[in-house]
């Protein structure tokens, strides 16, 4: 094929950086939008230029000969039913971080793909970072020795009036969480991506300074299965908000990451890396999301389906940030007991205690 059609479903915030990305693909071609708002459907169908090509109802959108890939861009609640419904639409998938907000439907998802023989991928684009590939190479190769540790320090800044903006917002039900399963889910994945699965969890989540039903500051201590340890901070309650910082040492050297830039090389007779200058907006505007990330999924899913291969980052790979979410949720409930991982379908409820 020519090019790869392209449907997005939910034109909220999120789904105008999915544009942008399938705009910049050679090989994508957005074709239609779909939301249950009709109006904001036909708005955001005439600013992207596509007349009136725009639906209210899901499965017009999916019955589309011309759309073979769809964005989901909806609440992170409903993500598995859209998906499921365009999996059984044969349609391939790039969904938004978190895939879903429980355990149970994110499986759903993933069996879906697998019965429908369509490509589930999921959306964390500091994977594609080439400051992120340069400190996993590293990682990788054993620049830095024994690892020891491997922190994630997530300090994001979001007001009132953010969570007021949608009424899915912070509900246990449609977001799945508060400032780790909503902005903390990308750094959970980031520090597992580099540092490898963990293996054990205590944590605390708690409510301090926004009126919400679901956490803004949370701090767990980890253990990975490579016997290496590390804290993650995730909030939305300081200010101002300063990202995504990350630290990893081993017992020959250390590297960090601030954003998208690599802060310190560490590593006695290793060549220092250069830094990249990428300011990372988000930390306080939730608007400012570069879509360079989201250029590199909507590549590799083209690419994924034109080779019949898996995309970068499969449902599997994508599940593993809210398993660890839910661990932590789950120690806290229980007043910072150890939870070991695997999680079990039980420990998938809502609740931070």
């Amino acid at each position: 094929m020519d090019k790869i059609g392209f449907g997005i479903i939910g034109c909220g915030v999120i789904s105008g950086t999915h544009r942008k990305a399938i705009e910049a693909v050679e090989m994508a071609e957005l074709v239609a939008c779909c939301d249950v708002i009709e109006d904001r459907a036909r708005a955001w169908a005439e600013e992207a230029g596509l007349g009136g090509s725009y639906h209210r109802d899901l499965e017009d959108l999916l019955a589309r000969d011309d759309i073979q890939a769809v964005c989901v861009c909806t609440p992170s609640g409903m993500h598995s039913q859209h998906a499921i419904m365009a999996a059984q639409a044969g349609k391939h998938i790039l969904c938004e971080k978190p895939l879903d907000v429980t355990l149970r439907r994110i499986d759903d998802m993933i069996a879906a793909a697998e019965r429908n023989n369509v490509k589930l991928a999921g959306v964390f684009q500091r994977r594609t970072y080439e400051s992120t590939k340069r400190v996993r190479e590293a990682v990788r190769t054993g620049k830095l020795g024994k690892l020891v540790l491997g922190d994630c320090y997530q300090k994001y800044f979001r007001s009132h009036e953010y969570y007021a903006s949608g009424d899915w917002r912070a509900t246990w039900e449609l977001d799945g969480g508060g400032a780790l399963m909503n902005q903390g889910v990308h750094g959970i994945d980031l520090i597992m991506h580099l540092m490898g699965p963990v293996r054990r969890v205590s944590a605390y989540a708690r409510r301090l300074v926004r009126n919400i039903a679901v956490e803004d500051t949370a701090v767990a201590v980890v253990e990975y299965e490579n016997g290496a340890v590390g804290v993650i901070e995730g909030t939305t309650s300081v200010t101002p908000g300063s990202g995504c910082q990350v630290e990893i040492s081993g017992d020959n050297g250390t590297i960090a990451l601030s954003g998208d830039t690599i802060t310190a090389w560490k590593i006695p007779g290793v060549e220092e890396e250069g830094a990249e200058a990428v300011t990372e907006g988000t930390a306080s505007d939730p608007t400012a999301l570069a879509a360079t990330g989201h250029v590199a999924h909507v590549q590799d899913l083209c690419q994924a389906i034109i080779e019949d291969r898996e995309p970068a980052i499969p449902g599997r790979e994508a599940r593993r940030a809210v398993e660890l979410i839910k661990a932590i949720y789950k120690s806290s409930r229980e007043g910072g007991a150890t939870v070991e991982l695997p999680l079990s379908y039980v420990d998938d409820g809502p609740g931070i205690g």
